[in-house]
């Protein structure tokens, strides 16, 4: 795929027509209408470093071709659940307290104790006038037996997949409303969903009313099965995790494909931290079977791809598509092979967490690409702000710029950094590991990313440490702060700066993030210097800093690993005004 950038400033500049100007068309409605409409498409579990955008023409025709995509957009947490409380809430999971697919720490349920409910985008959408419409998978644990305890608010009319058919391709639920649930056994899911979502946008039409239309279907998730009459999905059950099955009509594509074969992928070499290092290296067979649930994850974004081509059709038909805005992403990444790993999520790696992001609407630019660095929860924000309504004061993030020119003028000043956690299990999906947990994967971590410098940095609840300089390394195998088996030659600069200064930087500003609420989450540098005087890291790597950073912060440490969020396993915390505190003491006295 070729797009026209906007790095360094340069939006309409393309290098292959010989250095000139290229003709970067902008999309704009034809009328002048009071408020546009939006259509959100969010898929399930899909990848972008795997290449899944490169299989889906469509998709490319109708969204990459004619609007723009943020090849920097991220997840702050690296589960379907959490991701999308935090998406549809605008606030990071520490914020939210879902952090999980289950309860006692996540799904349905835990949304519904935490009161998000009755404050979150569809119900603040409906108070700027807009009708909302939903079809798809919300949350996990949102089953058959609890949707009404109580219905969902916020929605002019939905149809919700339920559990335990949420991730059956060939034996869905939905429950439209407030009618009982119907069951489609035997046909396919994503079809299903995609006659809904037409069907709701004959229903949005004929109001003639500004709307918000969400479609998500569960492709190219897993396909779950729950077993006999212990399958569970709120207390977790007993379940199987397999390969994706696509329509019958795309099961014959894509067959000499495979997972791209890149440095991370299986490696000779360990990488990660200890329970990760200690996985074996895949077989041949088992490398294989995962090339099949790879082509699997294809073709069942087959039919997704084939209802986008849908909903721009019947925009079309109804004379909507030019004040619409289509929003495209998913809730978190995808690994298959990288690290040894088998099929799954849940990692603080880039598979994971950098998502696709492409927006087409009224002035955003056509056939483009940027290196802006967002996350989910600035995706409420940027919603109500594409609707023209007021922003609520405790967002967690910012709006995303869509539009050229306030892109442009974002690229000067936005914030590089994102903010990654985890709690709990990670899950081995497909035919060697399926169910499998791995219980210590409790983390937080940090990405970022300025104009020379590309590093991730995660600390975990067993006071294991990772940082990888992305730039030398894409494929994040060199942890430099590991002391297990050194690499020849290990790298022992950034920028020319001692690893160990770097990380001293990236500690503090994680500390920061770690437990943020609103304008810190955005801003988190100037907690640390309130004057103003560091902005970025190419800022605080400053050698007039060092002994600050050093010597004098505090450190991230757990106190003990734990499952959900729970304050008093965090550790240390930051509060106001840089003083730090724990069970109501300040560190200086605690310690």
């Amino acid at each position: 795929m070729r797009f026209q950038s906007f790095v360094n400033f340069l939006p309409f500049w393309d290098a292959s027509n010989g250095g000139g100007q290229s003709q970067l068309s902008i999309s704009a409605p034809s009328t002048i209408y009071a408020k546009p409409n939006v259509v959100f498409i969010l898929t399930d579990d899909q990848d972008l470093h795997m290449n899944s955008l490169d299989y889906t023409p469509l998709i490319k025709k109708h969204l990459l071709d004619r609007g723009t995509f943020f090849k920097r957009h991220f997840c702050t947490i690296a589960l379907c659940c959490p991701s999308r409380v935090s998406l549809w809430t605008g606030k990071a999971a520490h914020n939210t307290n879902v952090t999980d697919v289950f309860p006692p720490y996540g799904g349905y349920p835990k949304f519904v104790s935490q009161g998000l409910n009755e404050n979150f985008l569809p119900l603040w959408l409906q108070e700027a006038g807009y009708n909302t419409y939903y079809t798809g998978k919300l949350f996990n644990a949102h089953t058959t037996e609890n949707y009404y305890k109580p219905y969902v608010n916020g929605f002019t009319s939905s149809d919700f997949l339920l559990d335990p058919y949420t991730y059956q391709y060939l034996n869905s639920s939905f429950q439209r409303n407030r009618d009982p649930p119907k069951y489609y056994p035997g046909e396919y899911s994503t079809d299903v969903l995609a006659s809904k979502a037409y069907g709701f946008l004959d229903e949005a039409a004929e109001a003639k009313d500004p709307f918000f239309l969400v479609i998500a279907p569960n492709a190219p998730h897993s396909n779950v099965g729950w077993a006999g009459d212990d399958g569970d999905p709120i207390g977790g059950g007993t379940f199987t995790l397999s390969a994706p099955i696509p329509a019958e009509r795309h099961k014959h594509l894509f067959k000499d494909v495979k997972v791209p074969r890149h440095a991370g992928f299986n490696p000779e070499e360990p990488s990660g931290v200890s329970w990760i290092r200690d996985l074996k290296r895949q077989s041949q067979e088992n490398v294989d079977y995962n090339d099949h649930f790879y082509r699997n994850r294809l073709r069942a974004l087959q039919a997704v791809d084939e209802l986008v081509d849908g909903v721009i059709k019947k925009l079309e038909h109804y004379k909507l598509l030019d004040n619409t805005y289509i929003v495209y992403s998913t809730d978190n990444g995808y690994h298959i092979g990288q690290h040894r790993l088998q099929p799954g999520k849940e990692c603080g790696f880039e598979e994971d967490i950098n998502i696709p992001l492409i927006v087409r609407g009224p002035g955003v630019a056509e056939g483009a690409e940027t290196e802006l660095v967002t996350t989910h929860t600035d995706l409420a924000p940027t919603f109500l702000s594409l609707i023209g309504a007021d922003l609520r004061p405790d967002f967690d993030g910012s709006p995303i710029p869509v539009h050229t020119d306030s892109l442009l003028a974002a690229e000067k000043e936005w914030h590089e950094h994102v903010n990654v956690e985890y709690w709990g299990f990670a899950l081995g999906e497909g035919q060697y590991e399926s169910g499998f947990k791995y219980e210590n994967n409790t983390y937080k971590a940090l990405r970022v990313i300025g104009k020379n410098y590309n590093v991730y940095y995660s600390v975990w609840c067993s006071d294991e440490h990772e940082l990888y300089d992305l730039n030398r390394d894409p494929h994040q195998l060199n942890n430099l702060l590991s002391d297990h088996k050194p690499r020849p030659h290990k790298q022992e600069t950034i920028l020319d700066i001692p690893v160990a200064k770097v990380a001293a930087r990236l500690d503090s500003l994680l500390f920061v993030l770690k437990s943020c609420k609103g304008e810190r989450c955005v801003k988190p540098w100037a907690a640390l210097h309130p004057n103003g005087d560091v902005r970025t890291l190419d800022d605080a790597l400053s050698k007039r800093y060092d002994a600050f950073y050093e010597k004098e912060q505090v450190k991230i440490k757990y106190n003990r690993c734990e499952q959900g969020y729970i304050v008093d396993a965090e550790g240390p915390q930051f509060e106001t005004n840089g003083i730090t505190y724990r069970d109501g003491l300040r560190w200086s006295e605690w310690t």
